[in-house]
């Protein structure tokens, strides 16, 4: 007991760790090729790439939240040891994902046949050919994905987070090795998305590999149940309803100003969407790896005062990194898109901010949605959520009208504040049962180590021409360690420093 207790504490260390290398190469790898790659497809191409992958996204919402009902459900039965059952749960799992597969395709053929209805009149006609193609090789590396996306489920299920972690790395890695070339040829974003899809599809055959070979995947078609499938559709159906309005609020601006607008403010949106997709990445590289853990917990005793400790714990670790990330972003954010992508990228500062800034909260807290799940509590959330995201929407049209991206970004900051951050805080307190009170306490407690990082940040702009790439780097390097500094002496208390000690 104690061996897999040690061995499973290997992977949840092992996994955070190559998550964080996965994605500190692919910000790295970021930040050489997406100047590049911008300046290959053009601030117009960029922005129908964008926009065709925003439309693409809620074709995913055919998912219908199953990949969480399978963790949920895997784990009642390793808890059980109910070998037979988790066969029947695959097979289950897979038939679904294939028909579901299947009607995805389908419903991209209908798109292709439609989109100048699709895409409105700001798109030129060779963009429209463009968008095409684009729709339909996007269709097809969607749809391949449900029935393989059962192997990764499985692979989460077990918690072998290294061999995830590497093979993402690996993918991290080629992606824009194979890629540059195909974009130099001249192939733009068509070539881009083939090498995408083709890279997706080499993954998930290692999964299948894995599974099969390594984890002893097993298979059961022999019947088919059909009240397990409606309980977990009755579960699934909350998640789902969240999957919507995590599409509203991450991708309907970027239809919305394709469809006022036109490509080049897409791109610019895109941009910065780009920039919060890593900042969300930063923190749910730590909770995902406590998926499997949280429904254990909730499945065995379903002790509230530990779900609140192994809570708030994940969310000061995560406050601190993305307090670094944020109030880095803030101070040298503006400098470094002009001189990464470009000066016509300016106003994506301003829109990250608007996306950036109030999403902390909710992402300190992502663990939250994992209890919530785990207890088969989450049907508050998503109605609440659904009905902010309606609301963002209402908000956003008028506002992408007349002001842009930034009036866009400023609708979906709005929804964050007042679902995310108010009601949700409400709700974990009063219904899910976790203190807020000892969170919060935890969390205010770091505050203080932010005063002289802060300070040194407003004397950095006020004094110094952040522009030069010389004196950019000096300056964050700086900001870097006295944020270190002041974290390690003011903020951190003996766990965490004993994380970095290891």
């Amino acid at each position: 007991m104690s061996y897999r207790f040690s061995m499973r504490t290997s992977q949840l260390k092992a996994g955070v760790i190559l998550s964080y290398i996965s994605m500190g190469l692919g910000y790295i790898i970021s930040i050489i090729y997406t100047p590049i790659m911008l300046r290959l497809l053009g601030q117009s191409e960029y922005g129908l790439y964008n926009l065709v992958s925003s439309v693409v996204s809620y074709l995913g919402l055919l998912s219908f939240g199953f990949g969480s009902a399978y963790i949920r459900y895997y784990s009642r039965y390793k808890v059980e040891k109910d070998e037979l059952n988790i066969a029947k749960l695959n097979g289950m799992f897979l038939t679904v994902y294939s028909v579901i597969g299947l009607i995805a395709m389908a419903a991209g053929v209908v798109l292709v046949l439609n989109t100048g209805i699709v895409f409105g009149d700001k798109l030129t006609t060779e963009e429209l050919s463009t968008a095409k193609i684009l729709l339909g090789i996007m269709v097809f590396n969607l749809a391949i994905s449900f029935p393989l996306s059962v192997f990764n489920s499985y692979i989460t299920a077990n918690e072998q987070y290294v061999f995830q972690r590497i093979v993402q790395i690996i993918k991290t890695i080629i992606g824009p090795f194979v890629t540059l070339p195909v974009l130099l040829i001249g192939y733009k974003s068509i070539g881009l998305v083939t090498v995408t899809t083709i890279l997706n599809i080499l993954a998930e055959i290692i999964n299948i590999v894995f599974c099969l070979s390594k984890l002893n995947m097993k298979f059961s078609f022999s019947t088919f149940d059909f009240s397990l499938m409606k309980e977990m559709a009755v579960y699934s159906s909350y998640i789902f309803m969240n999957m919507i309005i995590d599409q509203i609020n991450w991708n309907v601006d970027k239809f919305l100003l394709g469809r006022f607008r036109g490509t080049v403010s897409v791109a610019i949106y895109g941009l910065a969407a780009q920039l919060n997709s890593y900042y969300l990445s930063l923190s749910t590289a730590i909770s995902n790896v406590f998926i499997p853990r949280v429904n254990r917990m909730v499945a065995k005793d379903n002790d509230n005062v530990e779900l609140t400790f192994l809570f708030t714990k994940v969310g000061r670790i995560q406050f601190i990194l993305l307090s670094l990330i944020c109030s880095g972003f803030i101070f040298f954010g503006r400098p470094f898109i002009n001189m990464w992508a470009g000066n016509n990228y300016d106003e994506s500062y301003y829109i990250a901010l608007f996306l950036i800034v109030p999403v902390t909260v909710p992402l300190i807290q992502n663990l939250g949605i994992e209890i919530q799940r785990a207890k088969n509590m989450h049907q508050f959330r998503s109605k609440v959520y659904l009905l902010i995201a309606i609301i963002n929407v209402i908000i956003s049209i008028p506002m992408a009208k007349a002001y842009g991206g930034i009036g866009a970004a400023a609708g979906t900051s709005i929804s964050l504040v007042v679902g995310n951050i108010l009601i949700m805080n409400w709700f974990y307190h009063s219904r899910i049962s976790l203190d807020m009170k000892y969170f919060w306490k935890e969390i205010t407690s770091i505050i203080k180590a932010l005063v002289i990082p802060i300070t040194v940040g407003i004397l950095m702009i006020k004094l110094v021409d952040l522009y030069n790439i010389k004196r950019f780097l000096i300056c964050a390097s700086v900001y870097v360690i006295v944020f270190s500094v002041s974290m390690w002496f003011l903020g951190m208390n003996e766990y965490e420093k004993n994380l970095l000690r290891i």
